[in-house]
């Protein structure tokens, strides 16, 4: 499939998710998920989406509330996006680019600080 429609399918899949996320789902620690990205497999089978909890609950809780909400989160996905005709399965994944980030920061600045001395 085309490159340009599958980013469009991401992002559409991807501004859905966090909406219906924030102001659909029933389950609080849903509402804390932030949706930071999605990829959608060229047969349009899979959607890999990568999110990030800046709430107060256990991450492995979390892990667990988002498998039992995803057929709820697709089935609601199914209605909104009507130009498509089938809905790929959805598959979670934490995205932990910022706290690799913030420790290529931390190593960096012990680098600076040790260089400064």
């Amino acid at each position: 499939m085309n490159n340009i429609k599958l980013g469009r399918i991401s992002s559409d899949i991807q501004r859905e998710l966090s909406s219906i996320m924030l102001l659909e789902a029933k389950d609080e620690t849903l509402k804390h998920v932030t949706i930071t990205g999605c990829d959608v497999t060229n047969d349009l089978s899979y959607a890999n989406i990568y999110y990030t909890y800046m709430g107060n609950e256990d991450i492995n809780a979390v892990i667990e509330n988002l498998k039992v909400a995803e057929p709820y989160l697709r089935t609601v996905l199914a209605s909104r996006m009507n130009d498509l005709r089938k809905i790929p399965e959805l598959r979670f994944h934490l995205d932990t680019s910022r706290e690799y980030g913030e420790k290529i920061d931390k190593i960096l600045e012990e680098i600076h600080s040790k260089e400064d001395k």
